[in-house]
């Protein structure tokens, strides 16, 4: 069965919001490499625990997003 608009919507806003927070995290670990690099190991761990929680996250939405795919969550309407 298709999925209604309003469950196509909610699908594709949850993969959008996976696949920013999957980017933010990539630049997050670039960023804390940086630091790393340049002696700031305290700056470059918090940096490395905000990206793993993004990754973390990231999972979860994509989750949600087969779940929404798969018919066991719905959206009745647009918000």
């Amino acid at each position: 069965m298709p999925l209604t608009k309003p469950n196509q919507e909610l699908k594709r806003d949850l993969k959008e919001a996976a696949a920013l927070l999957k980017w933010s995290g990539v630049d997050l670990f670039t960023i804390s490499k940086r630091l790393l690099d340049a002696g700031d190991e305290i700056g470059a761990a918090e940096l490395m625990k905000i990206a793993v929680s993004y990754q973390a996250i990231e999972d979860k939405l994509a989750s949600y997003a087969d779940e929404v795919k798969g018919g066991v969550i719905t959206r009745t309407s647009a918000g």
